[in-house]
């Protein structure tokens, strides 16, 4: 075969062929030109890989065209749908069939569509029978014909056939060799002519009729013709009918909304449309809908138009109000919803519905009754509440709306607190109960006394106040102290204790205020002020006021408080600082009494959690005035012994103390708070299933908010921030630790050694030579009271001061703060090192060795996962600007002040914008004990003369020394 040349004149022409197998395509063609410029018999099908070397005749349009044709060559088609290299004879011969066929078609029609679309201002033709493409020169039609069905019915049959205008005139098409060249939409070759249709009318309902008049139906099967053919194709195309009437009838429509209830799943509602008497779906894309109804032998088709632009804006409106299509495929609604929690959505359209009752009345909608035997009321529901007050308890009046029928709140109690949502009302009608009212009065009614009223303890009180700032509360007769409760800051000032040494800043007061607003109402509260604030303090004072009145009416009153061993001292300490009139009875050692009649000559009687446990027997014998629990945290476990002990203490009141209530999850708010106040959240079970799980597994945030709600009456939280202005600038404590038996072991042994050897030399007048020896001595004495393993690397007790600073330090980290803690032992700050690494808390650490002190600087200063700093005093004493730790814990005390105040100013300096604390741990009974009083004797020479530890030792006098180890 000749191949055209590029370089001498062609042409590009578009031919419309006809494939043995796949029916009718369209090729594109380059044809050489004589010299006359007309077709030579020379052409070739152009691909977008061959149609460069015809550049020069192509343009855009063309390059275009022939990309959408590549795909209609029979090679493109096999490779499509037949994975396997295969030659085209053998495909078509052994593997096409009629389903293939099916499959491919309507795809390539698709592309002849898009092609013909293209090919107006193009030269076409048909191709020969012999495959030349320049066979015979056709035309696209200047615009779209119409088609009109025609009926005639008459008494043996019914005759059907289509008539084809085009540009005004009829055209006769059959017996006239047109060929539909495509089905879906119609395009026909007649003659010299390319017609296409407007309707998009299939060209299967033209393709009868090209080699015949009519078709005939026989009367007896005309019932299902014109249900199955004529109704269809009235909906969509222009029909004229002899025999039978077609009536175009326009209506006002009505919006019907019709509920689905799918058990398990997502109810939906189906939205449909009522024009006149019939009805019809949103969604089946119909502009007209046809209804035919039949009288006698007459034959009436309704054809109903519909009002697609209103139907869409109905659609519209729903979405507004908060319903979705959530398929493709049906356009059923559903209510938009953003819960992932597993919230039942069986009943959420009947709720939406329900809640917009009102609006849909007012637009004009109508609402269906689902299928099934059940009938359902739709319409506004609401509940009217009162409360009144008695003396430990809320009286609840409760009226429940739906629609027209008033019902008692009580009859709902079991379908609330049972997540039942169908009520059967007295008409056996069922109203569904609105979810919200499941998660807004399943507490209350939970909590709530069963019986024929509704009866709330007092100390419910937040229950109640969450529902009157919903606004779901019509009044609430409550005395105005008691509402007070959940806005603390107003309750009144209670008068100070007279013997009380030193004063309350303005939120201690606060605190102590409310301690005695708590007191007249019987509840019990939880102080949980950020560690370092103050909780011993307004405590204390709270004790020392309640000594006072008591004895004040002739009375006598004694209260237990029960804290962690190591807090016993500093208790004592801080008693004896601001309220010594206090007297206090410790009741822990192995020589304890035995008799609960002593504890009536104390205020206050103080023991720890494990002595509590021991002696249960003794204390709940005992009628306390108060129970007060420190790091009430210790009781979280409600398995825990020493919950099942304090649980038997008797007492007027209770108080618990804790920066850190929740620890480790919510559920350790249960035991603290039915510690003191009983039944508050239920049973542990219920609190486990309504708090605990939603709070923490599914993060949700509207249980998190009622469970705030329910106790935020009784626990007292501010944090550090929070109270920033009321705080000094510096605030120290001195924390005092006891040794473990084991410690205080090590720590007695080299005690005794080193004070017989100083005896000695004290005796023998080498005291002066041995200055130094004692000095190590001291040292050593100074390692074993911070942790004995220092000095003994095999020691494998534990350390009284070690647990303190890890416990403290757990509080503070709790609280996001950041701590730097110094110790003047490299040692010492190794064993916190492997214990930081073996929990996995980030750190930065700082001694003499250090070389890059500036990048772990600013590591500690700008990266928010570590907020431990490490600090030796030698190392970090100078020179450091650590702004973003706001708490210091001094490890151990140094025998110059300076030194210890030179390591706080790393962070209390210019540019630190927080409050910052400074714990002091001091082991007591121990050389360090020792040396801080000497300390405070020695303080004014120390500040001016003493620089090294070498020179405090030479001020102390062989009086001190034996003092220390005494």
């Amino acid at each position: 075969m000749l191949r055209v040349d590029s370089s001498k004149p062609c042409q590009i022409i578009y031919a419309i062929a006809r494939h043995e197998y796949l029916s009718y395509v369209i090729e594109p063609h380059i044809v050489q030109l004589n010299p006359n410029g007309e077709f030579s018999l020379t052409h070739q099908r152009l691909f977008s890989n061959t149609a460069k070397e015809f550049a020069n005749c192509l343009d855009e349009s063309d390059l275009k065209l022939i990309k959408i044709l590549d795909d209609l060559e029979q090679g493109a088609i096999i490779k499509r749908y037949y994975k396997k290299p295969v030659r085209p004879f053998e495909f078509f011969s052994k593997i096409f069939n009629d389903q293939l066929y099916d499959a491919i078609r309507p795809k390539m029609e698709k592309k002849m569509v898009e092609a013909l679309n293209l090919l107006p201002d193009k030269q076409l033709y048909q191709m020969s029978k012999e495959g030349y493409p320049a066979g015979k020169q056709l035309h696209i039609a200047a615009e779209p014909a119409s088609v009109l069905f025609h009926f005639r019915r008459d008494e043996q049959e019914i005759r059907y056939f289509p008539t084809i205008k085009y540009q005004g005139l009829r055209i006769e098409f059959m017996f006239k060799n047109a060929e539909i060249i495509c089905n879906h939409p119609a395009w026909m070759m007649l003659d010299d002519t390319l017609y296409y249709f407007d309707k998009d009318i299939e060209g299967k309902k033209l393709l009868p009729f090209l080699n015949k008049r009519y078709i005939a139906i026989p009367r007896s099967s005309e019932h299902s013709y014109f249900e199955r053919f004529v109704i269809p194709l009235i909906e969509k195309y222009p029909v004229y009918a002899e025999g039978f009437t077609i009536n175009t009838e326009k209506y006002e429509a009505t919006p019907i909304l019709k509920p689905i209830h799918i058990p398990g799943g997502t109810s939906q509602i189906q939205l449909c449309f009522k024009y006149a008497g019939y009805v019809f779906p949103y969604g089946d894309g119909r502009h007209v809908s046809v209804r035919m109804d039949k009288d006698g032998d007459s034959y009436i088709f309704h054809r109903i138009k519909r009002s697609v632009s209103w139907e869409k804006n109905r659609l519209a409106e729903l979405e507004s109000l908060g319903l979705e299509i959530t398929s493709g495929l049906f356009h059923n609604l559903e209510v938009k919803t953003n819960d992932t929690t597993d919230t039942d959505q069986s009943f959420s359209v009947f709720d939406w519905l329900n809640q917009h009752h009102q609006q849909l009345s007012d637009k004009g909608y109508q609402i269906d009754q689902p299928d099934g035997q059940k009938r359902y009321l739709f319409g506004s529901n609401k509940i009217d509440l009162e409360v009144t007050e008695g003396n430990d308890w809320f009286d609840i009046y409760a009226v429940v709306h739906f629609g027209p029928y008033k019902i008692p709140f009580i009859d709902l109690r079991n379908h609330i607190l049972n997540r039942k949502k169908e009520f059967v009302l007295p008409s056996g009608e069922i109203a569904v109960i609105p979810e919200q009212w499941f998660s807004q009065y399943g507490n209350l009614l939970h909590f709530a006394e069963n019986g024929a009223e509704l009866k709330l303890r007092k100390h419910h009180i937040g229950l109640l106040s969450e529902l009157s700032n919903e606004g779901e509360l019509a009044g609430i007769a409550m005395d105005r102290k008691l509402q007070k409760l959940n806005n603390f800051e107003e309750v009144a000032d209670a008068p100070m204790p007279v013997n009380f040494q030193g004063s309350l800043r303005p939120y201690q007061q606060a605190g102590y205020n409310w301690f005695h607003f708590l007191r007249e109402y019987h509840f019990g509260g939880c102080l949980a002020d950020d560690m370092g604030l103050g909780k011993t303090v307004q405590t204390l004072a709270l004790l020392q006021k309640n000594k006072e009145d008591t004895e004040a009416a002739g009375g006598k009153s004694t209260s237990l408080l029960i804290m962690p061993t190591s807090l016993i001292y500093n208790w004592i300490n801080e008693a004896k600082k601001f309220a010594p009139q206090l007297r206090m009875m410790v009741h822990t050692g192995a020589f304890r009494y035995k008799d609960p009649g002593v504890f009536g000559n104390y205020d206050v009687v103080v023991t720890t959690y494990g002595i509590s446990r021991i002696d249960i027997e003794l204390f709940k014998s005992f009628f306390f005035d108060y129970v007060i629990l420190d790091e009430s945290q210790n009781i979280k476990n409600p398995s825990s012994k020493s919950y099942q002990a304090v649980k038997q203490l008797k007492s007027r009141f209770k108080l618990i103390l804790s920066g850190t209530p929740v620890e480790n999850s919510v559920n350790d708010l249960w035991t603290q708070m039915s510690f003191i106040n009983p039944g508050l959240l239920g049973s542990q079970q219920f609190f486990m299933n309504e708090f605990v799980t939603p709070i923490e597994k599914k993060k949700d945030e509207e249980k998190a908010r009622k469970l705030q709600a329910i106790i935020k009456p009784f626990v007292l939280r501010r944090t550090k921030e929070q109270v920033a202005t009321e705080l000094p600038p510096k605030t120290e404590h001195l924390f005092y630790s006891q040794m473990s038996e084991e410690q205080s072991a090590v720590y007695e042994e080299v005690k005794s050694e080193y004070r017989n050897e100083l005896l000695k030399s004290l005796e023998d007048g080498t005291f002066a030579q041995t200055q130094m020896q004692v000095l190590q001595g001291l040292i050593k004495l100074r390692q074993i009271a911070n942790h004995p393993s220092m000095i003994d690397e095999q020691y494998e007790g534990d350390s009284g001061k070690f647990e303190d600073v890890v416990h403290t330090l757990s509080n503070v980290l709790d609280g996001g703060h950041k701590v730097l803690i110094f110790s003047q032992f490299v040692k010492q700050l190794q064993i916190y090192r492997r214990y930081f690494e073996d929990k996995h808390i980030p750190y930065s650490y700082l001694d003499g060795s250090t070389q890059n002190r500036g990048e772990i600087v600013k590591q500690f200063q700008e990266d928010q996962k570590t907020k431990v700093f490490l600090i030796s005093i030698k190392a970090g004493g100078v020179g450091l600007n650590l702004t973003e730790a706001d708490y210091v814990f001094i490890l151990d005390p140094w025998w110059n002040p300076a030194v210890e105040q030179q390591a706080i100013d790393r962070t209390h300096r210019i540019g630190q914008t927080k409050n910052v604390f400074i714990y002091k741990f001091i082991t007591k009974d121990s050389v360090e004990e020792k040396i801080l009083a000497l300390q405070q004797r020695k303080l004014s020479v120390a500040r001016s003369l003493i620089t090294t530890e070498e020179s405090f030792i030479k001020t102390l006098t062989a009086d001190d020394i034996r003092d220390i180890l005494a």
